[in-house]
């Protein structure tokens, strides 16, 4: 754990915004603060590492869980929906375009007491997702996205549904609003916008206003801000200026999983008690990041091979030359990491200028999407056909 250098320079409790717990379902978050999935980052081991430093506070949500790959029972997919014991509540994200295939997918997470929440994917806006109708693509065909819904709100019985979407697939193709209200309509409890299109990718700059203009057209159902936000002020900025009922975090936790102790401090009011790590304290954040992927992965070498894309994040602002980040990110054994750790500067204190973008920040990219799909809102005829061949284990 980090004890970190706390930081109050330049704040004052006037940045902190009042909030009432986020309820999803039965389950009440407090503070509404939220891991958003991502793919080959939100396993078990990170999700870990997040929920010591806010002490268990909030919601952390497992990365994507293809609804074909989960019905079929893959062995890969069953591996990422194992929560640890500690973990409450269990919450798992779930994509699929084929309502049948979604519905069994969550009758059998409701039956088999595999979580307490599902979310639904409708924001992904990688082309592999996209090309088949998936992700931020989907809710263009409303008639669709209402199936998909009714069958997973249906099949989840007594579990909360809710659901992670973007502004639609471009400018010209504006989803959300529409999105928004058939959720409302099919029983989904809350919503989570991403304030950027899928053509837009990473890039520019997220639209909170239209985060704050959902908020204002289904005010019956809580609705959470996805996107810019690399710190715990971004937070409190975000729920002030758009009225949000809470945060989704996605890539500003990258290499910052004590980012959560942040935002505990910062909905708390406690904005003096904002973690600052040295080096030091950074580099053991890592090793203990890559010993809980081998541990979960069952090999110590296959878990430091997964660790090497968090290296980059986590040294980010420091001094750190170009070679020894390069040797950092082939390492491929724990005491190989603890030695090259060992040969930086460790006393280096917190850099400023540290936080801000981190991941992907591509943008203005071509949407691919199934022949025909931008025809028409609503026609759905064969466009699921070939939806949920693929098992991508997640």
């Amino acid at each position: 754990m980090v004890a970190g250098v706390r930081d109050n320079e330049g704040m004052s409790t006037s940045t902190v915004a009042p909030t009432s717990p986020l309820r999803i379902g039965p389950h009440t978050v407090q503070p509404p603060v939220v891991l958003a999935p991502m793919a080959g980052i939100t396993n078990a081991p990170f999700r870990t590492l997040c929920r010591e430093f806010s002490e268990g506070k909030g919601l952390y949500v497992s990365e994507m869980i293809t609804t074909r790959a989960l019905v079929e029972r893959n062995d890969k997919t069953m591996q990422l929906i194992r929560f640890d014991a500690s973990e409450t509540p269990r919450s798992i994200q779930l994509y699929g375009v084929d309502p049948v295939t979604v519905g069994k997918a969550v009758r059998m997470i409701a039956e088999e007491d595999l979580a307490d929440h599902i979310d639904l994917n409708f924001g992904c806006p990688v082309p592999k997702v996209t090309r088949k109708g998936g992700g931020s693509a989907l809710p263009y065909k409303r008639n669709l996205l209402r199936a998909i819904l009714r069958e997973a709100v249906t099949g989840a019985g007594d579990l909360p549904v809710t659901m992670k979407m973007r502004k639609g697939i471009d400018d010209d193709h504006i989803t959300y609003l529409d999105a928004g209200r058939i959720a409302v309509e099919e029983g989904v409890t809350s919503i989570a916008l991403h304030g950027r299109t899928a053509a837009q990718h990473y890039g520019g700059t997220a639209d909170w206003d239209a985060i704050a203009r959902l908020k204002e057209h289904v005010p019956e159902i809580p609705v959470l801000g996805n996107g810019d936000i690399w710190s715990a002020e971004d937070a409190l900025r975000m729920v002030r200026e758009t009225g949000c009922d809470g945060v989704v975090v996605g890539r500003g936790c990258l290499g910052r999983p004590w980012l959560f102790a942040d935002l505990v401090a910062a909905f708390e009011g406690r904005t003096g008690d904002f973690v600052r790590p040295s080096l030091r304290e950074v580099a053991g954040v890592m090793v203990r990041h890559a010993t809980l992927l081998g541990e979960w992965i069952g090999d110590e070498s296959r878990g430091v091979i997964d660790f090497r894309k968090h290296v980059a994040w986590y040294l980010k602002g420091f001094a750190v030359g170009s070679e020894m980040r390069k040797r950092l990110a082939i390492t491929s054994s724990l005491d190989e990491l603890r030695n090259g750790l060992d040969e930086l500067d460790l006393d280096q204190p917190w850099p400023s200028g540290a936080d801000g973008p981190r991941g992907r920040t591509s943008g203005n990219n071509r949407v691919v999407l199934p022949d025909g799909w931008l025809k028409d809102p609503y026609d759905c005829t064969g466009v699921t056909e070939e939806a949920e061949l693929d098992t991508s284990g997640g």
